[in-house]
C-alpha cells in the first residue's frame, strides 16, 4: 500500500495548509541544507525551508541533483510571492514501503491513483477576507498548538479565486493549484459557519 503523500481528513473542521510540489531543491548555503529554492521543471524557483524531520531525510538519501515530490506548507504575504515549508519527501520507491507490483509505475501515475497530482494543495480554514476586484480571498488557518511557547499558531494563505462575500466567516476546504508564485483555487467546499468566541 502506497502512503498518502497528504493523510485523508480525519475532522471537518480540520485546519490545514499543505501540498505537493516536484522540484529539484538547491540549498543557498552547501553548510546550511536547511534554506534554499524549489526549481520546478518550468523553471519556475521557489524560495524554501526545510523543517527538522525532512532536513535528516535530505542529508541521508536525497541526491540534490534530482526532481522529487516534496510535501510542503505554503506560506505567502500576497499572491504571488509563495514560500514553502518542506516537511516530508515523497518517494514512493526509495523512502515508503512499496508492493513490488507497483514497481514498474511511475510516481506520478501513483499520484494520480491517489486523486492527486503535483502543485496540488489542500487548504482548510476560515474564510476571512474577499477582494472581489482583485479575485483574491484570504484564508485564516489555526495550526495545532504542539507547544504553549509557539505565539504562531495562527496564520493567513491568500489565494487567489472568488467565493461569495456570504461566505465570509465559514469554514471552507479548497482545492487549490500552483501556477509559478500564486495558489489558484480550483474548487471550493462550504463546511459551516465559524461561531465567534464570546470576548
Amino acid at each position: 500500500m502506497i502512503k498518502n503523500p497528504i493523510q485523508e481528513v480525519t475532522n471537518k473542521l480540520q485546519y490545514r495548509a499543505i501540498g505537493i510540489v516536484k522540484g529539484v531543491y538547491k540549498p543557498n548555503d552547501a553548510e546550511k541544507l536547511n534554506r534554499g529554492t524549489l526549481t520546478d521543471k518550468e523553471g519556475k524557483i521557489i524560495d524554501t525551508v526545510v523543517l527538522g524531520k525532512a532536513l535528516s531525510l535530505l542529508k541521508k538519501y536525497i541526491n540534490l541533483e534530482r526532481n522529487y515530490f516534496w510535501i510542503v506548507y505554503p506560506r505567502n504575504k500576497s499572491t504571488n510571492n509563495l514560500h514553502l515549508q518542506v516537511a516530508g519527501i515523497w518517494d514512493p520507491y526509495q523512502l515508503n514501503q512499496v508492493d513490488i507490483s507497483d514497481s514498474e509505475k511511475d510516481p506520478n501515475d501513483l499520484l494520480d491513483e491517489l486523486n492527486l497530482n503535483n502543485n496540488y494543495f489542500s487548504i482548510r480554514g476560515e474564510l476571512v477576507y474577499v477582494n472581489t476586484q482583485k479575485k483574491e480571498i484570504v484564508i485564516k488557518i489555526c495550526s495545532s498548538p504542539r507547544s504553549k511557547r509557539s505565539k504562531n499558531t495562527t496564520f493567513k494563505i491568500i489565494i487567489e479565486g472568488e467565493i461569495p462575500l456570504q461566505f465570509l466567516n465559514n469554514f471552507i476546504s479548497l482545492d487549490v493549484t500552483r501556477d509559478g508564485n500564486t495558489l489558484r483555487m480550483v474548487k471550493y467546499e462550504v463546511i459551516e459557519k465559524i461561531k465567534s468566541k464570546k470576548v
